[in-house]
């Protein structure tokens, strides 16, 4: 048969290069020469002989031999009669004589766990009606736009408990969710676990059907659905992406041809000993091929608006989670993976000369310099990275008792050392509340009633911080318990008032940083901020004011925060100019479950010169509070 691999796409492939090598490997109904069938084509440069298996030969590996194409290690055949919903595998005797049965890395469709199998799927056709979105996606600048996002796991977020499996549809899930996320104000939903993994556990984070939307939910096709849906109600979708490692499991990419294929040979830089898992070999083209293809294919073929890419500092460094012994530099004789860092510049420029506006964010906890910084000035290209110092220093000095704080007010202000350092988003996600670290209601000290003043406290100081905010779901109402992948979240919560008002909270926060562009606006920027009080350690008081950009007008913010339950009456802060501030939130609002203690809804600020500024305000503080001001 002729061969649908031209040398064009064989020599692209071999230099990393062939953007859409999906359209050509895996399994591609068609007709030839009049005949209805599949065309398969599978990467195993090693192996001794490949044959694909599957429903139409009834698994029999001398039906369907597949044949090399030159020197290019791909192997290809066309099967008369193999239609979409069949199931397959590749039959591989491996270079070392090994029968192996992988499912294919490219299918488009897997099934369902404990199950195995790749699936034909013909996943052209669907008519998507979010061209507006697409439209506005293209022109939009996230640096300056508001960007709120709810972190949500599809399989836990609600269950349906009169089926097994208990998973909603992505129908269902559409259903549900767009109006609360609508009510809610966040602006994107970033989904964990939507690419096929065999074990609900992982939650999705050791992949192994990297082209496959997980079957729990639905097929690609319900997939797609559940996108433009969000798309057309105006909600932007981010998803995880884990190009960090992959598991062993028989069926995957470990030891494909009998070879480490995939995964790096030297187990130096091919085992990540915390996770037990594969590392992906960065140095190798074809590697390095799939995993920019299949970044370019959720954002192409589901039209997902980011990547929130896991485990960056575990790519960008040879001694990640290594013990000396365990790791060889690089050659140089540093720790950077300079291959995976190359990756990374790639995958970031390949996105954005494809798709202006989607955006990618790192998971990245070191002090890795250029994280976001472009790829022509010698970063690695990131939108956004996640500010884990802030999270970690934040919990850290939320789980003090207040009267301790005064102790550890630098886990408050050391992140504004660096705040605009890089663009960032301020994470608290799925990993903060579970493996015993409790939920972040649980963490709050106190009674009750100061838990729940705190967890305010908490949430509030999260919005006004300068950087883009996520919150894993469950957060915004108060959930007790830590988050458990195999059951639905605590929404009978929300029959008791205390998280009802926890939930009209984080709303009514949503909403305001929506509106002002004060708060999102000016993330990036020493110009939109400015210290009103910052070293009134003793008595955990501290202040700032948020603006837009210089020429830019509107108004200032004065935000100023009590870490104490004792209120503190005629606090004077500074002010950016005299005149009139009105209230527009006050975490202590009785309707937000606070106590009411304090009554102001305006002050005037007096122009008397006070901390390098103009003027000063005297305001009075509730306990356990953030209170946000706005000048008229």
């Amino acid at each position: 048969m002729s061969s649908a691999l031209t040398d064009l796409d064989l020599h692209l492939f071999g230099e990393g290069n062939h953007h859409h090598i999906h359209r050509k490997l895996g399994a591609h109904p068609e007709v030839h020469d009049g005949v209805a069938g599949t065309r398969f084509a599978v990467w195993a440069p090693n192996a001794r002989r490949v044959s694909v298996v599957g429903d139409f030969n009834q698994w029999d590996g001398k039906r369907n031999a597949m044949e090399m194409r030159g020197h290019s290690g791909v192997w290809e055949t066309f099967v008369p009669g193999a239609a979409p919903g069949a199931l397959y595998k590749f039959e591989i005797v491996g270079a070392h004589g090994q029968q192996l049965m992988k499912a294919d890395p490219y299918a488009f469709q897997m099934q369902l766990r404990p199950d195995s199998a790749s699936v034909i799927a013909d996943i052209q056709g669907y008519s998507w009606g979010d061209d507006a979105w697409l439209d506005h996606r293209r022109q939009w600048d996230p640096l300056r736009a508001p960007v709120s996002i709810y972190e949500l796991h599809p399989g836990s977020w609600r269950r349906s408990w009169h089926r097994k499996p208990a998973f909603l549809t992505w129908d269902e899930l559409a259903d549900q969710l767009i109006p609360y996320v609508l009510d809610m104000g966040y602006t994107h939903i970033e989904l964990v676990g939507v690419a096929e993994h065999p074990f609900d556990g992982s939650w999705g984070y050791q992949v192994l059907g990297h082209f496959a939307p997980t079957a729990r939910h639905g097929s690609p096709h319900d997939f797609m659905r559940f996108v433009d849906r969000m798309h057309q109600a105006g909600i932007g979708v981010f998803m995880d992406w884990v190009p960090a490692h992959f598991p062993r499991d028989g069926h995957g990419l470990a030891d494909f041809d009998g070879t480490a294929l995939y995964e790096h040979a030297d187990p130096h830089r091919g085992e990540h000993m915390e996770w037990g898992t594969k590392i992906f070999n960065y140095g190798r083209h074809e590697v390095r091929n799939f995993l920019i293809a299949n970044a370019l294919f959720w954002i192409e073929q589901y039209h997902i608006d980011g990547l929130r890419v896991d485990a960056v500092a575990s790519m960008i460094y040879l001694d990640y989670a290594r013990k000396p012994g365990e790791w060889t530099p690089n050659q140089y004789g540093g720790r950077e993976n300079l291959e995976a860092i190359e990756f990374l510049k790639q995958l970031n420029w390949t996105i954005g000369h494809y798709f202006p506006g989607v955006v990618t964010m790192a998971e990245e906890s070191t002090s890795f310099a250029g994280v976001t910084r472009p790829v022509h000035l010698g970063g690695l290209g990131f939108h956004f990275k996640w500010n884990m110092g802030w999270m970690n220093d934040t919990l850290r000095y939320m789980a003090h008792d207040p009267i301790h704080r005064r102790h550890n007010h630098s886990l408050i202000t050391f992140s504004f050392v660096y705040a605009f350092s890089e663009h960032f988003i301020l994470p608290l996600s799925h990993d903060e509340v579970v493996h015993g670290k409790r939920s972040l209601l649980d963490k709050m000290p106190g009674d009750e009633w100061q838990k729940l003043a705190n967890h305010r406290f908490l949430m509030g100081y999260m919005t006004a911080h300068p950087g883009k905010k996520l919150l894993f779901m469950g957060g915004e109402f108060g959930q007790w318990h830590e988050w458990r992948d195999y059951e639905d979240l605590a929404w009978a919560a929300l029959q008791h008032p205390h998280h009802q008002q926890l939930q009209a909270w984080c709303r009514a926060l949503n909403r305001l940083y929506r509106e002002y562009p004060e708060l999102h606006g000016s993330d990036n920027s020493w110009e939109g901020f400015r210290w009103l009080e910052a070293d009134n350690a003793n008595e955990s008081v501290f202040g700032f004011m948020r603006q837009r950009l210089p020429g830019e007008g509107g108004t200032q913010l004065l935000i100023v925060f009590n870490a104490t339950p004792v209120p503190r009456d005629h606090y004077t802060f500074a002010a950016p100019e005299a005149g009139r501030y009105r209230k527009l939130l006050d975490s202590d609002d009785v309707a937000f479950g606070g106590s009411g203690y304090s009554q102001q809804t305006v002050a005037q600020a007096h122009a008397e010169p006070w901390r390098d500024f103009p003027a000063r305000i005297t305001l009075n503080l509730p306990p356990l509070s953030v209170v946000i001001w706005a000048r008229d």
